[in-house]
């Protein structure tokens, strides 16, 4: 795993540390294409605990949950509720055993005893397996927390996570949180706050109630990277490509015309150097905005930030490139003081799309 720089997403990951000393649960919303994978893997960097935090990694450890490492989930049949929940409870197991093995600041004793209870926990000769699940998840736990080791749960694409799982499977979490809540908290990240992904997936809003109430004080909008983070990034693109090679100028025309979203840097790197090799003239001008938006890879990081937002943020966005009426009401007032918070929309004296090649994509219409 590629280590970031030390004062990588600075705002952010110190805004969570404090949440973490608490140690309180943070929730994470941020569009496609802003650099969740990067900053997520951060999280998880000893050096980070060091700087952060005061502590080592045998005192602190963030591990990423990943619903795209589930199996496949039955739809239908007997207990399928009760297997998915299993289901969830073997990923984080397996995913905090795959954290920590061999186990080596354990006791050989200690050590041993989460070897059975990792083997117990997928032994498909007992027919209380599914069942048993819990118990032996929170064993494992208990004896992580008894060697003063504090652990946060990071759930990406927690959207997934609403998606598939029952309702049980957050109150179970809610309820080894409320056990332990010195030790163990969470963080999620997700592409829009839990009541519009509720909305949206049509859930029961008082069954996950206990669970999400933990992040009520702690939602943070992850934006795109600051100007220090930006330059680094292509800095190391930079490195990666020997053959392109920007002056100082035209790496803050590329952080301009993408407003630091990390994909879009990206993206731009590469295609703003076939576009100078075939002796175009480069500027933040709407023509270039327009030869750059058409680019087969750069459409594709646009399209992905257009269909992480939420209906009705497409529906402000739309209006506010004039491409449809805009309807007055509290649900749409609350829509544009998301989209500013996401660094999609600014006030100017009017609204204003960013950043500018974000702009051009949606004037030219997502929905054709």
């Amino acid at each position: 795993m590629r280590k970031q720089h030390e004062k990588f997403r600075i705002e952010e990951v110190s805004y969570i540390a404090k949440r973490w000393k608490s140690p309180e649960s943070v929730s994470l919303v941020g569009v496609g294409s802003v650099g969740k994978s990067n900053l997520l893997q951060h999280l998880t960097n000893p050096d980070v605990y060091a700087t952060q935090l005061g502590v080592t990694q045998n005192q602190f450890q963030a591990v990423i949950i990943d619903p795209f490492l589930l199996g496949a989930l039955p739809t239908s049949g007997d207990n399928v509720s009760q297997f998915t929940c299993w289901a969830g409870m073997e990923l984080v197991m397996h995913r905090l055993y795959m954290t920590f093995f061999p186990f080596d600041f354990l006791s050989d004793r200690d050590a041993e005893y989460i070897d059975s209870l990792y083997e117990m926990f997928q032994d498909g000769t007992n027919p209380l397996t599914f069942y048993l699940g819990l118990r032996q998840l929170e064993l494992a736990l208990k004896v992580l927390f008894n060697n003063n080791l504090k652990i946060v749960l990071m759930f990406d694409e927690f959207e997934e996570f609403l998606r598939i799982m029952p309702y049980r499977f957050f109150q179970m979490l809610r309820a080894l949180r409320d056990t332990y809540k010195r030790n163990f908290s969470f963080l999620t990240f997700s592409r829009n706050t839990f009541p519009i992904l509720i909305d949206q997936l049509d859930l029961d809003y008082d069954a996950l109630e206990p669970f999400i109430e933990l992040f009520n004080d702690n939602v943070l909008y992850v934006g795109p990277y600051n100007d220090y983070d930006a330059r680094l990034m292509l800095e190391n693109l930079a490195t990666r490509n020997p053959h392109i090679n920007y002056s100082p100028q035209e790496n803050t025309q590329i952080m301009n015309i993408t407003g630091n979203f990390a994909g879009l840097v990206r993206a731009t790197f590469r295609v703003l150097h076939e576009m100078r090799s075939n002796h175009s003239n480069i500027s933040d001008t709407q023509d270039t905005l327009e030869k750059l938006a058409n680019k087969p890879s750069i459409k594709i990081e646009c399209n992905t930030i257009w269909l992480s937002l939420s209906p009705l943020e497409r529906e402000i966005l739309r209006a506010v490139a004039r491409l449809s009426v805009y309807q007055d009401s509290e649900k749409h007032e609350d829509a544009i003081r998301i989209l500013i918070q996401k660094r999609l929309l600014v006030f100017k004296g009017k609204l204003e799309i960013v950043p500018p090649i974000f702009r051009y994509f949606v004037y030219s219409d997502p929905l054709i």
